[in-house]
């Protein structure tokens, strides 16, 4: 969304769990919020992503928005019982009939998903569920030039560091680097972030 000529998006302060990465392309158009897919049911599956997605609804509480189908419903349905008595607040879409353009058939249901719905139709319905925060310019993600930076890739001890970063900062372990990125950008922001690699590395040379 475009106020006075600067990208302006919809703050969330949860993260946000959708279904694919179409949905996630579609909602960082104008939300700005950690968006996470479980890519359909792989999630039931992925143990690195249920403990991303159990951290989230720990630290920040998150966002479930997945598509208004019988497999939508059972993703949101596992997601509790992942999450237990953490932090969810459950957006519903509305079932309209429908095909993405990007597919050749309608879906199962024939209904359209997130990433088929307007901005508009989202945006109402994230009013509803009271989770739309401020209007605010976008903020700056971590990104991997950053972990670059901080050397906590692109070296071939890389991957023990990002292991030694997330006991510091509380974070799973075994996660894949692309993991690793939405994790720290879940939790920390761009400033708060080399805050806390400068703190963990003065520890790591008092050690």
């Amino acid at each position: 969304m475009l106020y006075g000529g600067i990208l302006n998006l919809i703050r969330i302060n949860e993260a946000v769990i959708v279904e694919g990465k179409y949905d996630k392309i579609k909602l960082s158009n104008f939300v700005d919020a950690t968006i996470i897919p479980t890519n359909g049911f792989s999630v039931f599956k992925d143990k690195e992503k249920r403990k991303i997605i159990r951290l989230l609804a720990q630290k920040k509480g998150i966002v479930v928005i997945t598509d208004s189908d019988s497999a939508g419903m059972v993703i949101r349905s596992y997601l509790k019982k992942v999450c237990q008595n953490e932090k969810i607040i459950n957006v519903y879409i509305p079932q309209i009939k429908g095909k993405e353009k990007r597919k050749m058939t309608a879906s199962k249901e024939g209904l359209l998903g997130v990433e088929g719905l307007s901005e508009e139709i989202i945006t109402d319905c994230l009013k509803k569920s009271g989770v739309i925060g401020e209007i605010k310019e976008k903020t700056k993600k971590i990104t991997k030039q950053d972990l670059f930076l901080s050397g906590l890739s692109g070296s071939a001890n890389s991957c023990i560091l990002r292991e030694r970063f997330a006991k510091f900062s509380n974070l799973p372990a075994g996660m894949s680097s692309s993991a690793f990125l939405d994790a720290v950008n879940a939790i920390y922001d761009y400033n708060e972030f080399f805050e806390a690699v400068e703190k963990w590395q003065s520890e790591e040379d008092k050690n």
